[in-house]
């Protein structure tokens, strides 16, 4: 009786300290190559990107602008940086946008920290098979974006969800792939 305590408690020993070990932290090192693994991604994102953009305003009116996207990794790969311009057709920024999307190795889960038209905020960012997509709540209604990234193409969609109404589009844009981009690490101050 006493070896099957004995067994018993050996074995619960070593399953004790897998489970311990499994749990254990991961070191910088390896959340940092795990953040550059998952952002590679979105690595068909970089370059400069330029297109018309609609959207549909409140009262229904579109407006169409030139569409900019400048987007490129930062910190070693583990975040991309994104801006966004939008022109109208005497070349004023009408809109202006700033994000950085990132990986947490911990929630195994994708951010987008999004700076826009007075707005700030941290959305989830879902990877998808061609692109991405997000979505934030404004109010009773949800805002959600879709992008395809193909062929040195970028469409993107935004759509107004509102329960028991039918799905809105109230933006489009869709970009060519113009140029490579060496930002936002590019011309970074030298030590001397």
């Amino acid at each position: 009786m006493k070896r099957f305590i004995a067994a018993g408690f050996f074995s619960a020993l070593l399953l004790a300290s897998s489970v311990c070990s499994a749990a254990e932290p991961l070191s910088d090192e390896q959340r940092l190559a795990e953040q550059r693994t998952a952002m590679m991604r979105f690595a068909l994102l970089d370059g400069v990107w330029r297109g018309p953009a609609t959207t549909t305003l409140r009262d229904g009116t579109r407006r169409t602008i030139t569409q900019t996207e400048r987007i490129g990794p930062f910190l070693d790969g583990t975040v991309r940086v994104i801006e966004g311009r939008g022109y109208d057709e005497n070349g004023v920024v009408r809109f202006n946008a700033f994000g950085t999307i990132s990986y947490d190795p911990s929630t195994q889960a994708f951010t987008l920290h999004s700076y826009a038209q007075s707005y700030v905020g941290d959305y989830p960012f879902l990877a998808t098979a061609d692109g991405y997509e997000w979505t934030f709540p404004a109010g009773p209604v949800r805002i959600r974006y879709t992008a395809k990234i193909a062929d040195g193409n970028f469409r993107e969609i935004g759509e107004r969800i509102l329960p028991g109404a039918p799905t809105v589009t109230i933006f489009e844009m869709n970009l060519r792939r113009i140029a490579d981009a060496t930002w936002p690490a590019g011309g970074a101050v030298a030590p001397r």
